[in-house]
């Protein structure tokens, strides 16, 4: 089974579709009968088993404050961004050397797959990691989305796609690697940050619906507590503004390199997202894998995923997110409560796990669309 996985981001930036990506690609590997090929916009790196093959773009950020973004398709600097890839993705991708295809990416890559099939192949697999909402709304150019094969990220998704007639459906989650994301000491100095003060971690793309701005007033109201947060986006100007203005010194904006993650997570004593809409986060199960307290919204998604090991508030009240840190801070590092984390991330949320659940459903949509079922 010859596997291509298509998004921009790949293999350039690390933000949570191109880390479930790029991970799902490694471990399918591990598959005698599988070869996995990576189109994203940044380079090869020797020691990964699946091929990469670069295709250029221009960068989001270019398209962020210049270009106008009221124009149907092009709602936004990501619209952009997407068709630049697309049109050099062009030059790059050979159907024919292909069974599946996989993007989570919408709409000029979603439909530049779809139109490339031809003879009955390849198959082709949407993954709502950003959400399902270019697969339900059915509404302007989302009338034109099309698949073969929709991988849900949370229950909800799943619960509202499961009986379409147009493709068939599946629930997989996002994971982390056990192995990578783990428990240790804090090794604070690192990442300059103090060594005998409460720290709060965000990882978020710097993107309205993440509701990071609304993270910083909550933890401002935290004493002593310093904030740390990790991401991109078009809000950073804002969220820096922000955050010197209501922390000072206790506030710390970074932009750090894959293999620090796992060393920043444990630097931290609890973990803060402030989304109300969450699809299926990666940073959830990464703080989990590290054994933090997760401070985040109160819905079912987020029951579903971490079941009894977090601190659940109404995120939409910043005194509730406010008395939610506190109470994750009291608790402390109780190694019962850590163990609860580890045993939910082995049980559910390993990538190994998960890609065996990939394999079996990418097997499934390629027959079904060679035998026309």
């Amino acid at each position: 089974m010859k596997v291509a996985i298509v998004l921009p981001g790949l293999h350039k930036v690390v933000r949570g579709a191109e880390v479930a990506f790029e991970s799902i690609a490694h471990e399918l590997c591990k598959y005698d009968d599988v070869e996995v090929t990576l189109f994203g916009s940044g380079e090869g790196r020797p020691e990964t088993d699946y091929q990469f093959c670069h295709v250029d773009r221009i960068p989001r950020e270019r398209f962020e404050s210049f270009w106008p973004h009221a124009i149907p398709i092009f709602r936004d600097e990501i619209s952009y961004e997407e068709l630049t890839f697309a049109t050099d993705l062009i030059r790059k991708y050979d159907y024919r050397n292909f069974d599946v295809t996989v993007t989570c990416s919408y709409p000029f890559i979603n439909w530049f797959l779809i139109w490339k099939r031809k003879q009955g192949y390849p198959a082709h697999v949407f993954v709502t990691q950003n959400s399902d909402y270019v697969v339900h709304t059915q509404q302007r150019e989302y009338r034109f989305f099309k698949c073969d094969g929709l991988v849900c990220t949370n229950p909800e998704y799943f619960e509202r796609n499961k009986n379409r007639q147009e493709w068939t459906t599946t629930l997989i989650p996002n994971g982390v690697d056990p192995n990578m994301f783990t428990p240790g000491s804090k090794d604070r100095k690192h990442f300059e940050l103090p060594e005998d003060a409460p720290i709060a971690l965000m990882v978020s793309a710097l993107i309205e619906e993440k509701r990071v701005l609304e993270g910083i007033r909550a933890a401002a109201q935290v004493p002593d507590l310093h904030l740390v947060i990790c991401g991109g986006g078009p809000l950073r100007d804002q969220v820096h503004q922000l955050g010197q203005e209501l922390m000072g010194d206790r506030f710390h904006l970074k932009k750090l390199p894959r293999t620090d993650m796992p060393g920043i997570y444990r630097a931290a004593d609890l973990f803060l997202h402030m989304s109300l809409t969450e699809p299926s986060a990666n940073s959830y199960i990464e703080a989990l894998a590290t054994g933090l307290p997760i401070v985040t919204h109160d819905r079912d998604v987020t029951r579903w995923t971490l079941e009894d090991t977090s601190v659940l508030v109404d995120a939409s009240n910043l005194d509730n997110v406010a008395k939610g840190i506190h109470q994750a801070l009291a608790e402390g590092p109780s190694e019962g409560k850590i163990a609860n984390r580890l045993d939910l991330v082995n049980r559910r949320f390993s990538w190994s796990s998960l890609a065996q659940e990939y394999y079996t459903f990418l097997k499934q949509i390629v027959q079904e669309r060679k035998t026309g079922k």
